[in-house]
């Protein structure tokens, strides 16, 4: 997979730098996601909604809803099985 990065300005204007883990548009919601971690070997992801049209990137919202998160964590499982080796 080529990795691609993801800058985030928080509320203090300070710049962090993550990787792109995936994003995918959920049928059922019609919005766009991106799930990212920090550089490494960090199991810990973050995802956010994004609207894939503003130019530059856009903001990233806050994911808020119960139904979204299990969206997201539903598809994040299926990508992770799909990358696992075959053993």
């Amino acid at each position: 997979m080529e990795e691609k990065t993801l800058r985030v300005i928080d509320e203090e204007g300070n710049e962090h730098d993550y990787e792109i883990v995936l994003t995918f548009q959920s049928e059922k919601t019609k919005k766009n996601y991106v799930v990212y971690k920090e550089p490494g070997d960090s199991d810990e992801v973050f995802a956010a909604i994004y609207n894939e049209e503003d130019k530059d990137g856009g903001r990233l919202q806050p994911v808020e809803t119960e139904e979204e998160w299990d969206i997201i964590e539903e598809v994040l499982n299926t990508f992770l099985e799909e990358e696992e080796p075959k053993q």
